[in-house]
């Protein structure tokens, strides 16, 4: 429950930082807000991935338990699958809104100096001597 009100939040925070939008008119900002989103979808994540190993665990324990009887052993259905890809999903899409979205910081740009080539002096012909 707390991975789902997670996430829904998430979502929320992501649409308020997207680009498209005018919630936020700071670009640094939005990018801060999109990177505490990848977070809480990383947290989702790892909040859906522990009741899903964890059950896998049990199940996969009864199962090769001698002592328990067969009526009671159960096997990995289709659910804990979904599972371990939806928070599998979640991580991933977590870490690319990390990653893609880094506050852009100010470079220094030391001011452009002109150059320009010295005169060549030549002691040719003048301008004026030609016909």
């Amino acid at each position: 429950v707390i991975a789902i009100i997670l996430a829904i939040l998430g979502v929320m925070i992501s649409i308020m930082g997207a680009k498209c939008t005018n919630c936020i008119e700071d670009e640094a900002a939005k990018a801060k807000v999109m990177i505490v989103s990848g977070i809480m979808f990383i947290l989702s994540g790892i909040l859906e991935l522990i009741p899903a190993a964890w059950v896998a665990n049990q199940i996969t324990r009864d199962f090769y338990n001698p002592l328990l009887p067969a009526a009671q052993q159960r096997e990995i259905g289709a659910s804990i699958y979904i599972g371990f890809a939806a928070a599998v999903l979640l991580m991933i899409g977590g870490a690319l809104l990390c990653c893609t979205c880094p506050p852009k910081e100010k470079k220094y740009n030391p001011p452009r100096m002109g150059y320009s080539a010295p005169r060549s002096t030549s002691a040719g012909y003048d301008k004026k001597d030609y016909v």
